[in-house]
């Protein structure tokens, strides 16, 4: 499945360059307006990032995110400064489907441990942000010592099964996903989904992922600079069932 991304700065629609916030795109004034057109074209499912919130730690645009999700009917999963079990439980009780866990999981993995336990590991997402296949944390501000695959095998460990693996120097950067990393990743946890972000440019990076055994992904700038349609993401997703 191919979830088209939606970033959240101050209620609005926002894209980045490599995670910099410095280096931001207004995408829509009205994210919740976003959402609908993807919903009147088909699409099924949604990747919200609340990037206020992975900067400060706490999620900042709930509103916002209520707002997508009365418009919304299909799959929302959602990442962005969920740092403890009660925000897991409140964005799983507003009828979001997927809560994704960033930095907490290199930082409290007793946090992942605890959600997987209380909500099932179809619940939860791990997110694993990286330069130089280095865990990205903090908003992507600073870069830990610790390999990306590393800390996928601690978590499969405990029991997770989804991680959405985004290169940061891919990430808006219209230069293709990391394949070799993505591949890499894929056949070591070949029973985990690895879901893939950052760089994918148009249909023909998407075949090359799913050629790779790569069968979800998340797509944003090539999506706005209409490289990606609407179309052609939802000819993708009906046809994966």
């Amino acid at each position: 499945m191919i979830f088209p991304a939606i970033d959240l700065k101050s209620g609005k629609s926002v894209r980045l360059y490599k995670g910099n916030f410095a280096e931001e795109t207004l995408i829509e004034e009205t994210p919740a307006l976003q959402a609908q057109k993807y919903q009147e074209a088909g699409i099924k499912c949604l990747h919200l990032v609340d990037l206020d919130g992975a900067l400060k730690g706490t999620p900042q645009n709930e509103t916002v995110i209520k707002d997508i999700r009365k418009l919304f009917t299909g799959l929302i999963e959602i990442g962005g400064g969920i740092r403890d079990l009660n925000r897991v439980k409140h964005y799983l009780d507003l009828g979001i489907n997927r809560v994704i866990i960033g930095s907490a999981a290199l930082f409290n993995p007793e946090f992942v441990v605890e959600s997987l336990k209380e909500f099932g590991a179809d619940k939860i997402v791990i997110g694993v942000d990286g330069t130089n296949e280095l865990v990205a944390v903090n908003g992507w501000l600073d870069t830990s010592d610790t390999k990306m695959e590393t800390l996928i095998a601690k978590m499969e460990q405990v029991g997770a099964r989804n991680f959405i693996v985004t290169d940061v120097q891919r990430d808006g950067t219209m230069n293709g996903p990391n394949v070799e990393l993505l591949k890499k990743l894929k056949k070591r946890f070949n029973g985990c989904n690895i879901i893939a972000s950052g760089g994918i440019r148009d249909i023909e990076d998407v075949k090359i992922l799913v050629a790779a055994g790569l069968k979800d992904m998340v797509v944003g700038k090539s999506l706005f600079e209409g490289r990606l349609t609407l179309q052609e993401i939802a000819e993708v997703n009906d046809n994966a069932g």
